[in-house]
């Protein structure tokens, strides 16, 4: 096996079990806990790119996230708590290396310590340890940290996805699957009472499809003559741009601070994340990408932008949250302005500190009336599952969504 995990394979004319479409960790997850829950299945991801985990999985911050944030009984809250301790039991079993370090959420004003109250309330509601502390405190654990209080949470911590994916698509050929890359997939048909996944390689037949395709999730939904989305839901694609502490300067931060969120805005606004290999990562911000794989303002597609410009419900959104998205967009080509919003959690960080880091692009499910899809999302038709919102804390959440995902797929 090469160090994509995939192997030569040919699509044209096969049928098998389950073809899973898209091997970011979801997909990835998901293959896994189908050949584990039924060894023998005759499993196959198929994946556009030369290697696993291209996108959202490979460009996030490597969080492992605790579920403090997530509205008690929500989907993302259960498979954030519980996929958490999973990852982390996956990464003791496989060997990878990861750190449950802990993180802090920090108050800088009156008005942000009464929402930290409500976030610690969350996060018993959630199950999540989780308490409240005082700026000594606070001091002790961050030393360059300002705020008037914070929510230390100890079960938070960090790994490398792509890492624990590269493990995923190992085990995956070993127990007997395929993974297929530098395969498009342009839709799902049905021949007979067969479903068929249509890709650039040749159509391939199956029991069960499962779509996992991230950034294009809807789009292959949409070639699903079963599929009926009543609410229209779409994504938009929405870039988070990062910045890097330099040398000596990643003494800053010697682990995760998060700002107290703004609760009336979808993202949890720039922090500070130490990854596995000792840098100090600083954002994301969020603005409109303008392709699906909008890495860079300068990666323009046409498609999408008559795509945006005719989306009633991103219109909508924009008129909601046009002053908060313009500052977005201000951080985003404005570096003091970035560093700006840093220094409200490490007053110490100067421009001169940071460097730009790579950004990634997060698959965000949108309705026509502009509201965000809030919770992850898994439809089922007749043809396949569809999996058409798993933002973050999916990487977190992957095993615990992928069961979910097997239990329906056995089911049908």
């Amino acid at each position: 096996m090469n160090d994509t995990g995939s192997k030569p394979n040919q699509i044209d004319g096969r049928s098998v079990d389950v073809v899973v479409i898209g091997a970011g960790i979801v997909g990835l997850a998901t293959a896994l806990r189908m050949l584990e829950a039924r060894p023998g299945t005759n499993v196959v991801v198929i994946d556009a790119e030369s290697k696993v985990a291209m996108h959202q999985t490979g460009h996030n911050s490597g969080v492992l996230h605790s579920g403090v944030y997530y509205k008690p009984g929500s989907l993302k809250a259960a498979t954030a708590v519980a996929g958490r301790a999973s990852m982390v039991e996956f990464c003791i079993e496989h060997d990878i290396a990861h750190d449950v370090c802990g993180k802090v959420v920090v108050a800088t004003s009156k008005a942000e310590l009464e929402q930290l109250d409500e976030l610690h309330r969350r996060s018993k509601a959630n199950g999540v340890e989780a308490r409240i502390i005082d700026a000594a405190e606070l001091a002790e654990l961050e030393p360059h940290a300002a705020g008037i209080g914070a929510m230390h949470v100890p079960s938070t911590g960090i790994v490398n996805y792509g890492d624990v994916c590269k493990m995923m698509a190992s085990l995956i050929v070993d127990k007997g699957g395929d993974i297929v890359l530098s395969t498009r997939v342009t839709g799902i048909g049905r021949y007979s009472n067969t479903p068929v996944v249509h890709t650039s390689q040749g159509d391939i037949g199956a029991t069960t499809v499962i779509n996992c395709g991230g950034l294009h999730c809807d789009e292959i939904a949409a070639t699903d003559a079963g599929y009926q989305d009543d609410e229209a839901t779409h994504i938009v694609p929405f870039r988070g741009e990062y910045y890097e502490l330099t040398g000596e300067r990643r003494s800053l931060v010697r682990n995760l601070i998060y700002p107290v969120p703004d609760p009336s805005f979808p993202f949890l606004g720039v922090h500070l994340t130490r990854m596995m290999d000792g840098s100090i990562h600083a954002g994301p911000n969020a603005v409109l990408a303008l392709s699906r794989e909008g890495y860079r303002w300068r990666d323009v597609s046409l498609s999408q932008l008559r795509t945006h410009a005719t989306d009633k419900g991103l219109w909508r959104l924009g008129r909601k949250y046009w002053k908060t998205g313009a500052g977005e967009v201000w951080r985003s080509v404005n570096k003091r302005a970035f560093v700006n919003a840093l220094q409200r959690l490490v007053p110490e960080i100067r421009a001169g500190d940071l460097e730009r880091a790579p950004a990634g692009v997060r698959a965000q499910a949108i309705r026509p009336t502009g509201e965000l899809v809030d919770d992850f999302a898994i439809i089922e038709t007749d043809a396949a599952v569809h999996v058409l919102n798993a933002p973050s804390p999916a990487a977190t959440a992957s095993l615990e969504i992928a069961d979910s995902i097997v239990k329906k797929a056995l089911a049908r």
